[in-house]
């Protein structure tokens, strides 16, 4: 069967109680995720009474994305496409799709098999009732057939079918019957050999009685839970109507919401009193984050993006935000100098390790929103610090390397080192559009006093005031549907020199990059803790990753940046 793995133990009968519990099923499946992104790829396991789903078979190993209890669950084929079907626990329900009406019919079939094998380690069915406790030769063989339906757990269909093996079994015993009567009807005739075929007759009439009686039985049982299969399906078929026409109500009220309030459009869908739950939230945040991505690698690069300035300011230290920019700036530095250790206790945690990059953060929230700091540690060989802070400051290379951006504009340049910058970044889905307005500076750290130490540059910045926004709002294109990120960010990169042994010049060999990393970023908006949590353990390194690697690649075909 395609994608999929399934085993159940062994055919023969066992009374254990774990019986049930044998069947383990894997494979791929399409499941449903939102109207938005539709179906997607996904790994569905069924194991110990659960089913459980993961993106992708490597992720097996660091939890599901969600489960449920298949004792309990509900399994339907879908009316009109033919490789579908759902499960569903009270409302809770998944929308599956196989790749074929085959591989359909060979999950339900598993997963309707465990159903009926625990209600019958539960109920005792099968045991002392079995056909096989008598010694008739064909009901010997109408209980195997029993016994094995009733292991694997046949659907409705099948039943039927068990059942058309009865009738014939009855048909052959009705035949000996009437022979049997034919006989006593004879010998009332007064035929010589009749009372020696009378005697003949009786003894295969014992028999033929008894397997009579226990087909019978088997046929009246295996009617009632025919019977009950099709109340149970009409009561689900109810009950999904009635679940149908409840969510068709509050569809209906939700689009009438939305045309009274238009500007919300379908940010609805973040808040606290969301319909999805947190599994849903992150999956769904995940796809999006995915799509970006691709469409960053396919988008062409763009090498001179049309990025308006305002004229130099002439006396930039009588600038409203430069004592600002001075005292940040002096304060994130200081702050990046410190180890790890020498920060307040009970802090820091290490999140991510690969290599030489160390990734550390502190769990805080402020009014119910994740604003974790976070710090880290790497080290690049081959570029200088200030070639680092020069790619990471300068907004015509932003868009090369951050893939997150739709809109950036340079809304006022302090000086040529200090600029405001207005960003809109893109929307993922089911979360608010969000944009920024901050202030960035890059400068060199002036000599410490250890010689040794190596040139450093750093690249602040930090988020405006909302009485300092107000000082842009006729440069700054912002909508109402924007949700305002606020950020403080620093990146500090010594360069380290090591000089060639045998006095030659230096050469990019002998460069190595130490970058310290800090940032702390308040979303806004809503958005559930443990799904933002997942998203920057996932993307915070990548971005690391990704924005080194297009340092190195821009500048090792050019002259050394010192």
């Amino acid at each position: 069967m395609a994608d999929g793995h399934v085993s159940n133990g062994s055919d023969e009968e066992d009374d254990s109680e774990n019986n049930c519990y044998q069947y383990e099923l894997k494979g791929f499946l399409s499941k449903w995720t939102n109207y938005i992104h539709g179906w997607q790829r996904r790994y569905i396991v069924l194991k110990d009474g659960t089913l459980s789903y993961y993106k992708s078979e490597q992720e097996t190993g660091f939890g599901c994305r969600g489960a449920i209890s298949l004792f309990k669950a509900t399994i339907k084929p879908h009316e009109f496409d033919e490789c579908r079907f759902d499960v569903s626990v009270n409302d809770c329900v998944w929308y599956l799709r196989a790749e074929s009406a085959e591989d359909r019919q060979y999950w339900i079939d598993i997963l309707e098999a465990f159903k009926v094998d625990r209600v019958q380690v539960e109920s005792g069915y099968g045991s002392e009732n079995s056909l096989k406790r008598h010694g008739s030769a064909i009901s010997l063989a109408s209980n195997t057939i029993s016994t094995a339906s009733a292991s694997r757990g046949l659907v409705l269909k099948e039943k039927l079918a068990e059942m058309e093996t009865y009738k014939d079994i009855l048909c052959n015993q009705m035949k000996t019957l009437q022979g049997y009567f034919d006989t006593c009807a004879d010998s009332t005739g007064n035929k010589p050999q009749g009372e020696n075929e009378l005697v003949k007759a009786a003894v295969d009439f014992r028999g033929e009685a008894l397997t009579f009686r226990e087909t019978t039985a088997a046929m009246l049982s295996n009617l009632q839970q025919c019977l009950d299969a099709v109340g149970q399906r009409d009561d689900v078929w109810r009950k999904r109507l009635e679940r149908e026409v409840d969510k068709r109500k509050q569809l209906e009220q939700a689009l009438l919401g939305t045309r009274k309030h238009p500007s919300l459009g379908p940010d609805l869908e973040e808040g606290p009193h969301n319909t999805l739950n947190e599994d849903e939230f992150y999956d769904a945040v995940e796809t999006g984050l995915d799509k970006l991505e691709e469409e960053a690698m396919l988008r062409e690069r763009l090498k001179q993006p049309n990025i308006p300035r305002q004229s130099l300011t002439a006396r930039p230290n009588q600038h409203r935000l430069w004592p600002q920019v001075i005292q940040v700036t002096g304060e994130q530095i200081h702050y990046a100098k410190l180890g790890v250790g020498e920060v307040e206790k009970g802090g820091w945690q290490l999140f991510a390790e690969e290599g030489e990059m160390k990734m550390y953060r502190r769990e805080e929230e402020v009014n119910g929103l994740v604003v974790d700091p976070l710090k880290a540690c790497h080290v690049v060989k081959g570029v200088t610090g200030r070639e680092m802070c020069h790619y990471f400051f300068s907004p015509q290379y932003r868009h090369e390397w951050e893939s997150t951006v739709e809109q950036m504009t340079v809304v006022e340049t302090i000086r040529e080192d200090t600029l405001v910058f207005h960003q809109v970044h893109k929307r993922v889905w089911p979360t608010s559009q969000r944009d920024a307005l901050f202030w960035s500076h890059m400068t060199r750290v002036p000599d410490p006093q250890d010689r040794d130490a190596g040139d450093i540059w750093v690249v602040v910045n930090n988020s405006l005031s909302d009485k300092e926004n107000k000082d842009y709002q006729g440069q700054v294109k912002s909508s109402s549907k924007y949700v305002r990120i606020h950020l403080t960010v620093c990146m500090l990169c010594q360069t380290i020199i090591t000089p060639p042994a045998d006095g030659a010049s230096v050469t990019r060999d002998n460069i190595t990059c130490k970058i310290t990393y800090c940032s702390q970023v308040n979303p806004g908006g809503w958005v559930p803790a443990s799904a933002l949590r997942a998203v920057y353990k996932r993307e915070y390194p990548k971005f690391l990753k990704r924005f080194t690697g297009y340092v190195i690649g821009q500048t090792q075909d050019k002259p050394i940046m010192f």
